[in-house]
Formats: structure tokens, sequence, C-alpha cells
């Protein structure tokens, strides 16, 4: 494969990464956004889980109204930039463009709305009005895309939020969690420090909630208490070798990537096993790091895998191998991965049944497992009376997302299992709207 040298620079890094919705040019944005029908009933519009009138803005930036177009995509989400970079548009508001019907190319909507935004953003433009203080507070833990969200909407209404972060930078997987070809660390930091200019909530770094007397102290300060945690490590499999050197979680690696750019070394062989978004991101960037021979390992049928098909077009197109109807059964080596033991597989009446005699095993220097995360079940158990479902994740009400323990509300990967930037953001704001009507 080798198709990419393990960068050894900062510029290599990024030529390596380089953007796969880079930022267009005036013109670009105009040309493009001229292609707009402005459909009545835009189904664009209902695919985009946080409502943006996609065609109001591009008509604004059309006629040259770039920071009314922002301010249109802000007021319905308001991490627009990043939005518009890492959704997955292909499936959302582009996938439900017309010209799809039509075998033209669909407008390309995630692109104008980070040309809008990024230039509210340079221009550090203020869009927002916020209510006098009410002298109510609000503490949010954890400064992920829902958690943020929820700040921004609350302070619009004149709460004072104070936001307690463990990590050192905001923004959750934005930063964190995001393949570098996505968004970069500067944009996701960029409009993190926006919208903390525009709407004036409190960021406390390095700051974890952990234990029963660290809540008790938020619950004797502030009225209500959002919980935007997200999810925590990379699940186990529960095979022999998990613990061997060089064996590591999909999510653990895009964080010490996103964080050590050039200075993080991959070796040439990798084996990704998972069937889903998370998997190809760690198969494409094991690639573009430099790894001569990348595998992806899945259980099921190409098919059946869980990620979005152009998520598994990047990664081919990066020279990454697909492995498809092969489950691991041993992680080998002798205190270091050499490889992973695979047994054939086959589905029959909807589920994964094994074919005996038929193992065989592939070398490896690394194994990366995109396996799922496990739900922070220690830490929500300290929090009275806060239910959770049969798989861990946080019960709350669908229209409110108010928890069982009426203090608290939550959104995101913790009540979600996992789902886009997008539908935290949308569903952060509405908890907030929540708060405000709740008597």
């Amino acid at each position: 494969m080798a198709e990419f040298k393990a960068p050894n620079t900062d510029a290599e890094f990024e030529q390596n990464f380089a953007q796969i919705k880079p930022l267009m040019t005036d013109n670009q944005a105009y040309f493009e956004s001229s292609r707009c029908l402005f459909c009545y009933d835009a189904p664009c519009v209902n695919a985009c889980p946080t409502g943006i009138d996609i065609p109001l803005f591009i008509k604004q930036i059309h006629s040259k109204n770039t920071l009314g177009a922002a301010q249109t995509i802000y007021n319905s989400n308001v991490f627009g930039y990043a939005c518009g970079k890492v959704c997955p548009t292909e499936v959302l508001c582009e996938g439900a463009c017309v010209y799809n019907h039509q075998d033209v190319p669909a407008i390309e909507i995630g692109r104008l709305q980070t040309f809008a935004t990024d230039k509210a953003i340079r221009s550090n433009k203020t869009l927002f009005q916020l209510a006098p203080s009410n002298g109510r507070k609000a503490a949010v833990i954890g400064a992920g895309p829902a958690g943020i969200a929820f700040a921004c909407e609350m302070r619009i209404a004149g709460f004072d939020v104070e936001i307690f972060e463990a990590k050192e930078k905001p923004s959750g997987l934005t930063v964190y969690g995001v393949a570098p070809y996505k968004i970069t660390n500067k944009e996701a930091l960029d409009e993190m420090d926006y919208l903390q200019k525009q709407f004036g909530f409190t960021v406390h770094y390095s700051h974890p909630v952990t234990t029963e007397r660290d809540i008790q102290h938020l619950e004797s300060e502030f009225e209500v208490i959002f919980l935007g945690i997200g999810l925590g490590r990379t699940s186990e499999l529960g095979i022999p070798g998990e613990d061997k050197d060089g064996v590591q979680g999909a999510v653990e690696f895009v964080e010490t990537l996103r964080m050590g750019h050039h200075q993080i070394s991959v070796p040439k062989k990798v084996i990704v096993l998972g069937g889903g978004n998370t998997a190809m991101d760690a198969a494409s960037e094991s690639a573009r790091m430099g790894a001569e021979h990348v595998i992806l390992a899945y259980r099921r049928s190409k098919e059946d895998m869980g990620a979005y098909e152009f998520e598994y077009d990047l990664a081919k197109g990066v020279g990454v191998q697909g492995l498809f109807n092969a489950a691991p059964v041993e992680i080998t080596g002798n205190g270091k991965v050499t490889g992973v033991k695979f047994i054939r597989t086959h589905v029959v009446n909807g589920k994964v049944e094994t074919i005996a005699g038929s193992e065989f095993t592939e070398e490896a220097d690394w194994v990366i497992k995109a396996t799922g995360q496990a739900k922070r079940t220690d830490f929500l158990s300290l929090i009275s009376g806060l239910e959770r479902d049969s798989k861990g994740c946080i019960k709350v009400n669908p229209d409110t997302f108010q928890t069982t323990n009426p203090k608290y509300y939550a959104a995101g990967d913790a009540v979600s299992g996992g789902q886009e930037v997008v539908n935290a953001v949308a569903n952060g704001k509405k908890a907030a709207k929540a708060v405000m009507n709740y008597k």
C-alpha cells in the first residue's frame, strides 16, 4: 500500500490529512449558491436535525449577505462551522437535495455553511443579544457539543452558566474524536473561542467531576445541572491477547493522533477491528500516517457494516483493505502483538455463526479496536435518583431531556449511545428550552 509517507513535520501531517471539505473561496461560494432551487418545504431542512433554514442562508450567501447567512445558521446550530465540516452531509441535508433525483450533484451545503460561519468567526461579528442576568445559575458537566449548545441557549435567556470539563480543551469529539481530515484542531477551537466570546459562559478546564462530594457541591450551588459527559473508553472484546503491547482502542488512538500529530509513530502493519464510522476513521488515519498495510476486519459482510458508505470509500481511497465475515478469536504474540487469529463467519437467520475449521491468522504490529465505547456507569451511579436504561444510557424524557432526577437534564452520547455532533447540538438546545419552560 504505502501511498503515504510517515509525516515528520506539521506541514507533512497537514498534507497527509488535507481537508476533505476545504473552505470555499468567495467565487466558489457565489457560484455554488446560485445552483440552489430554494425549494418550498425544502427536504434538506427536514433532514437537518437542527432545522437550519438552508435555502435562506444559501440565498443570503448568493446576495452577498454572508454575515446574515451566518446568523441564520447559528440561530439554529451554534456548532455551525464544525457541523458543516464533520456532519455526514452526504446522508443528511445533501443526501436529501432534490438534485439527487436528477442525476445532478447535490448542492454542497456543508461547505457553504462553513464558508458563511467562517466569515463571522474571522470578523468576530456579534450575532446575539443576551438577556439581562436573571440571577439563576446552571452547571454543565462536559464541554462537548451537547453541553455547549445547552450553555449558549441558557445564556441567551439570562442564566449564568459554568461548564466543568475534565480535559484541557473544549468541544468534546470535535477536537478529540474526529479524524483530522474532517476538521483541524485550530478550526474547532477557533469556533469554540468565538462562542465563548459571544455567549459569555465560563469553562473550568482540567476540572473533572468524579466524586459524590463534587456532585453535592454542584447541587448546592446550581439550580439545574446538565450532563453532557459523552461515553467512556473503548469497550473490551473479551478475547485472549487484548492486554498485549500494541493493542489500543480506536477512540484513544484518534485522540492521541489529534493531540500529537506527526509526533505519533504508526507501524507498518495495522489491523482495525470493527465496522462503524470510527473504524473507518482509524483505518484511514493509520494509512495516512504511513502504515504500509492496513486491514479493516469485520465479522459480518460489507453490506452489514454500520458505517456510512462514503466513509468506507474514504478508507478504500487511501489503500485500506477490507476483510469481511471474519471474527477475531485471539490477538497473538508474546507480550507484543504479532497478529490476529480469525475465524470465518456466515449469517444464519440474522445471527453470526462461525464456520468450524476456518481459522486463519493475519500478521499485525498494531491492533486497533473500534468496538464501541463503554458507558460511564460508575460516575452516573453517584447521582441520586438517576435511572439508566438496559444499555447503561441515561434515561430522559424524550421531549424535555429531563432525567429521572428533576434537577438534571442530559443529552448527547450519554443518552443516545452514540450519534452525530449535530444530534447532540439539537438535543442540548431542546434541553435548555425545556429548562426555561419548566415550572
